[in-house]
């Protein structure tokens, strides 16, 4: 059991990580900041400002892993853990508070194993969605999976919160797609689906990242993909308000065209710009766009579509080719800007005029955009509560409130994030109700929405989760800013009976 002493003790810490071999860097150390900045996706981040670990601890097998959960137990230090590095907030690797944590990078364990006799993967925390999907595509062209589109972030995180991409429509989330799952608790017990019990199975498959353990690695069902997909790119000005009409329109569309087809929004500096993925071949696409009930205001052409292979679309969607796909560094632009976001969900068609105020007034900021990922298909047609992530029947698309500027010490983005807090305020309105309270979406993480963050990202889920974290994680050990507390009666109950627990390293 755990020893949860009042009293840290970041040397012995040290020096228990240091009799098992691991590699371990502490601040002062020269490779302690190169490290630590390695995998630091938001640049905003690299200030001296903020709250960095004590360590940063490179475990490099799952036994390196549970030794250090038990020294971090037994030594008083908590354990975050980061395995790309794009949570939203940082709160994988700083700290908001003061509290000393350490940091342990799952960037050496990344394998990826495919079986395609039984269409699966395993997957380790560390690997990117990129790696997991080189390894699909060098098994079978006619197998994918469905998660997210940016290439370098980590699966551990992805699949912790949702993980949704351009197959969702048509294969729900990644955590739909979870089967199985190796999670060290805070004892430094390596359990499985079955030891670790049906209620935190359901919990780490979008309860977010952090609360829990630290996943090793997951197991997932692989769905098929035709051997030819369809991509196209098209881009509408607002001169005489056609981006406006074709926003006004993709919105009550999208959501009801076939599953294939995927077709998300970006909007900005006047412009919006449509990106779609549809299963299928530019001749059976066509005269879907076409149809009154397409979306033939986007006046698509047979020379706009372009056919490839499933991969070949996960490249193109990031201006990559397929052997791209492998590299784990961001591009230049990216790793010298920061952000800020925050998130939405529309369940009813917002209004022309309010899309005019948005393009005119809204949008003026060169770097200020609005993403709209479209739901609809197999995303309506799992429960609510299936899994933590609660966004399914009734929304329309998704809105990611994203606005960025280039990293300097003389500036830290402030009018940026200030648009972001100010359009998030404009839309009110227009995505909650009193009887629809305003979601958002835990894997673009936002500490601007205040204490009552739970509800918002897991809606009636956030009491089943923090039961679940009173099972698995009783002391919470693993704890953030935003990470599942305990229920309130189990905190009290559980801090009187930590003291006199007794916890042996083996």
């Amino acid at each position: 059991m755990i020893s949860s002493s009042s009293q840290a003790s970041p040397a012995g810490f040290l020096q228990c990580l240091t009799k098992a071999n691991i590699s371990v860097f502490e601040q002062g150390e020269d490779l302690f900041n190169t490290q630590l900045d390695k995998y630091i996706r938001n640049p905003k981040f690299l200030a001296n400002t903020t709250g960095r670990p004590l360590y940063v601890v490179m475990p490099a097998n799952a036994h390196h892993v549970q030794i250090a959960v038990r020294c971090g137990s037994l030594n008083g230090v908590p354990l975050r853990v980061r395995s790309g590095g794009h949570d939203y907030e940082g709160l994988s690797y700083r700290s908001v508070g003061i509290e000393g944590f350490a940091m342990l990078d799952m960037s050496e364990l990344r394998t990826v194993v495919v079986d395609n006799q039984t269409s699966t993967v395993w997957v380790e925390s560390g690997a990117t969605l990129g790696e997991l999907y080189y390894a699909i595509s060098k098994a079978s062209n006619l197998l994918g999976f469905p998660a997210g589109v940016c290439l370098a972030v980590g699966v551990g995180g992805h699949f912790s919160g949702g993980g949704f991409g351009t197959l969702m429509r048509k294969h729900g989330l990644a955590v739909d797609n979870v089967i199985d799952a190796e999670l060290v608790d805070a004892n430094g017990t390596l359990l499985n689906k079955t030891t670790m019990g049906d209620d935190v199975f359901w919990a780490i498959r979008g309860g977010g990242g952090g609360s829990f353990g630290v996943v090793l690695k997951w197991q997932v069902r692989l769905v098929p993909v035709p051997a030819t997909v369809s991509v196209f790119e098209v881009s509408v000005s607002n001169s005489q308000g056609a981006a406006v009409h074709a926003v006004t329109k993709w919105q009550k569309v999208a959501p009801a065209l076939p599953e294939e087809l995927y077709i998300r929004a970006l909007v900005q500096n006047g412009m919006a710009v449509f990106r779609a993925v549809f299963l299928g071949t530019c001749d059976a696409l066509l005269p879907l766009m076409s149809r009154s009930d397409g979306i033939p205001e986007l006046n698509l052409s047979r020379s706009d579509c372009k056919e490839m292979t499933w991969i070949e679309s996960m490249a193109y969607i990031n201006s990559a080719t397929v052997e791209d796909l492998t590299k784990r560094t961001t591009s230049e632009f990216d790793s010298s800007h920061g952000f800020k976001a925050t998130t939405d969900y529309v369940r009813r068609a917002i209004r022309r005029e309010v899309w005019a105020k948005i393009f005119y007034k809204q949008l003026r900021q060169p770097n200020a955009q609005v993403i709209l990922v479209p739901y609809g298909g197999k995303m309506s047609n799992v429960a609510e509560d299936a899994t933590p992530y609660p966004h399914r029947a009734g929304v329309l698309y998704s809105m990611q409130l994203y606005n960025y500027w280039p990293v300097d010490s003389a500036y830290n983005g402030a009018m940026e994030t200030k648009w972001v807090r100010d359009m998030y305020a404009f839309m009110a309105p227009y995505v909650s109700s009193k009887s629809r309270p305003r979601g958002a979406y835990f894997n673009c993480r936002d500490l601007d929405l205040g204490p009552n963050w739970g509800p918002k990202y897991f809606k009636g889920n956030y009491q089943r989760l923090t039961k679940a974290k009173a099972k698995i994680d009783p002391h919470n050990y693993f704890r953030n800013e935003q990470s599942i507390p305990l229920p309130k009666r189990a905190s009290l109950f559980f801090d009187a009976r930590s003291r006199s627990s007794a916890f042996t390293l083996k």
